[in-house]
């Protein structure tokens, strides 16, 4: 045993993670809370941080759960690995919902995954060393996936000026791969069509990919694109990725797409096939019993009923937007979102609002600077909390602003 003491390992290991933060965001959050409630049992916390969905699945989607669940314990309708790309039936099913918008997208350019955090942290691996654009304040793994394979990451700074939704104006014109998120995770702003007009013919321009997060696409009331191929020229420059979990209330059940246009290419090199090769080789499928859950979704019933469960949250959100509009703090979202961005109050740094809000009044939202440098000063609330919740830190948010 002692010939095994102070061993050390010789093999070399990926020093890009040694770029990133020392915490994930939401992971400093729950600590912070932990230490709270430990010190406080008695404490009544409101959570109104991660943005994870609170209201039930629609009844057609667990009815799908259930009819695929008894096809599994039957030797006759029993499937075991599903198609890496998805099951013929659900990418034929979300080719159709793009319709509405109105978009043709052919079944074979989608790809079904497990989550649409999964996608945007797996895209990397098909694309090579190219300089990263990102929008600040972002969803923090389109920045960390990137650092974490040593890719060189530039930010466009988001503001209150600007919406939120800055454009390339003024930028090198040079390739680059481009990520766009509208509905914005966290600051709720939209992107006008002329907006993502600008982007995609600077993309055409200058040979960049546009990555185009769509997840909260459900939530756009207003004549605003629900998908960026909505836009003329954007096959030739983005994929899409969209997701089931705030849509129909996935987070727990974990479906998604990504659409790759058959005319995205580097090169001679379609990018479909590139992802076509990249899911074969590491990814295994989404079960059968959750893809026919995503294709009862998509129905006619499915959607109205995930509309009911949008339009709850939607009414949290103009509950607490109220609350801010009558203290006069500036925020954006909660229109096509179901995410605020707040100022914090008094020139408050965001961690020291989190503090400040969860010791006063036990409640828990996510401080702007854990999306970016241009967070420092904001502060997310979520309205996917149930009505009750949401009243009550309603209630507390008058009492403390």
């Amino acid at each position: 045993m002692t010939g095994c003491m102070n061993m050390s390992l010789k093999i070399k290991i990926n020093e890009n993670y040694g770029t990133l933060k020392k915490n994930y965001l939401f992971s400093e959050i729950a600590k912070r809370v932990k230490l709270y409630t430990e010190a406080h049992p008695e404490a009544d916390i409101v959570r109104l941080g991660i943005g994870d969905v609170t209201r039930p699945l629609s009844p057609v989607v667990v009815k799908a759960l259930k009819d695929a669940s008894e096809e599994m314990g039957n030797a006759a309708t029993f499937r075991g690995y599903a198609p890496e790309y998805g099951y013929d039936f659900l990418r034929e099913a979300i080719a159709g919902y793009y319709k509405k918008f109105p978009v043709e997208i052919t079944a074979d350019e989608v790809f079904v995954s497990d989550g649409a955090k999964s996608d945007v942290g797996n895209i990397v691996d098909i694309l090579g060393d190219n300089e990263i654009l990102i929008p600040d304040p972002v969803y923090p793994v389109y920045v960390d996936s990137n650092l974490m394979s040593g890719r060189r990451v530039s930010f466009l700074n988001g503001n209150i000026d600007n919406g939120f939704s800055p454009l390339p104006d003024g930028i090198a014109e040079k390739p680059y791969i481009i990520y766009i998120c509208s509905p914005n995770n966290p600051t709720g702003a939209v992107y006008t069509r002329d907006g993502l007009k600008k982007w995609v013919d600077f993309a055409n321009k200058t040979g960049s990919l546009i990555i185009f997060d769509a997840a909260y696409e459900a939530f756009i009331t207003g004549d605003y694109p629900h998908s960026i191929y909505e836009i003329e020229g954007a096959r030739t420059c983005a994929v899409e990725i969209c997701s089931f979990s705030k849509t129909a209330g996935f987070t727990g059940t974990r479906c998604a797409w990504t659409v790759f246009p058959k005319e995205l290419e580097a090169g001679e090199t379609k990018l479909a096939d590139l992802w076509s090769r990249r899911q074969a080789t590491k990814f295994n499928g989404v079960s059968y019993v959750v893809q026919r859950a995503a294709e009862a979704a998509l129905t006619e019933e499915g959607q109205r009923e995930c509309k009911e469960s949008i339009a709850y949250y939607m009414e949290n959100a103009r509950i607490i937007a109220d609350v801010l509009e009558s203290k006069n703090i500036r925020f954006t979202g909660g229109k096509c979102s179901p995410y605020l961005w707040l100022e914090c109050p008094n020139g408050m740094k965001s961690w020291d609002f989190f503090d400040y809000l969860l010791e006063k009044e036990q409640v828990v939202g996510t401080p702007g600077a854990g999306f970016g440098n241009a967070g420092e000063g904001y502060f997310r609330l979520t309205s996917f909390g149930s009505r009750e919740a949401t009243v009550e830190a309603a209630a507390r948010l008058k009492r403390l602003l």
